[in-house]
């Protein structure tokens, strides 16, 4: 079936944090105002437009069956309480984040012509805010964390930023974005790169795919995870292995 492709804008710049309740003053906002709703699309906008003129993208997707992951993602959440199970964009992200350190070439920036590697894989999420614009909290140390800590900072996080509480540590950082737009219903997301890091990956919704597996043919969910990276930093060899690392580490997501 054919995929639906969406451009992903990247991490907006941070937002100033929300005013704190006084006894007579109204309550704290917990959206932009639209004048800083615009002012952020503005930015994001013009730094887009330097990423697209200055960055020579190249774009790899893969579909990943997550038919083991889901099973054991089922399996995991009958043994937590309500609020901490996981949703399967947490093993994406494990897998993300132990894949950027099998494949460090995609994990840190473009700095003064050459590449700069990060000193940890430190993932930025695009969220989308409730007024309008992006932020992109930071999940410091992703690959040290366990699939069940990951949902739970990658929850607070979202929360925190669409009520713009995020604290200034929590919006930099980052050495690899990912964004995800499979709350939405797209199968595909081909982001623009956030400079100066060098790489981006895209993650579509979980949906169910005729699939043929040693000769049967069956239905799995699967997911499409893409690739937006610098071609002056690697090349599409250096992409392929990045995203076939991913798709491994969720073939066995009990060892994430």
């Amino acid at each position: 079936a054919a995929h639906a492709a969406a451009a992903a804008p990247a991490p907006a710049a941070p937002q100033a944090p929300a005013p704190a309740r006084t006894p007579h003053g109204p309550p704290p906002r917990t959206e932009p105002a639209p004048a800083e709703s615009a002012g952020m699309r503005r930015a994001i906008g013009e730094l887009m437009s330097r990423a697209k003129r200055e960055i020579p993208h190249y774009y790899l997707a893969t579909t990943i069956d997550m038919d083991a992951a889901v099973a054991w993602m089922r399996a995991r959440n009958r043994e937590l309480p309500v609020g901490e199970r996981m949703v399967p964009a947490a093993l994406l992200l494990k897998a993300v984040a132990a894949a950027a350190l099998q494949v460090p070439d995609l994990n840190g920036f473009w700095q003064d012509g050459g590449f700069v590697p990060g000193d940890g894989v430190h993932l930025g999420f695009a969220v989308s805010l409730r007024g309008g614009g992006l932020a992109a909290p930071v999940i410091r140390d992703a690959a040290s964390l366990t699939p069940v800590e990951l949902m739970a900072r990658l929850k607070s996080l979202v929360e925190r930023a669409r009520r713009g509480r995020l604290r200034g540590t929590e919006i930099t950082g980052s050495t690899l974005t990912v964004t995800s737009l499979g709350d939405q219903g797209v199968e595909a997301v081909f982001g623009v790169i956030h400079p100066p890091q060098v790489a981006l990956v895209g993650l579509g919704a979980v949906v169910e795919r005729p699939w043929a597996d040693r000769g049967m043919l069956g239905v799995r969910p699967v997911v499409t995870a893409t690739l937006s990276a610098d071609h002056r930093a690697t090349d599409g060899a250096v992409g392929a292995r990045f995203l076939t690392a991913v798709d491994r580490l969720v073939q066995r997501p009990e060892d994430l």
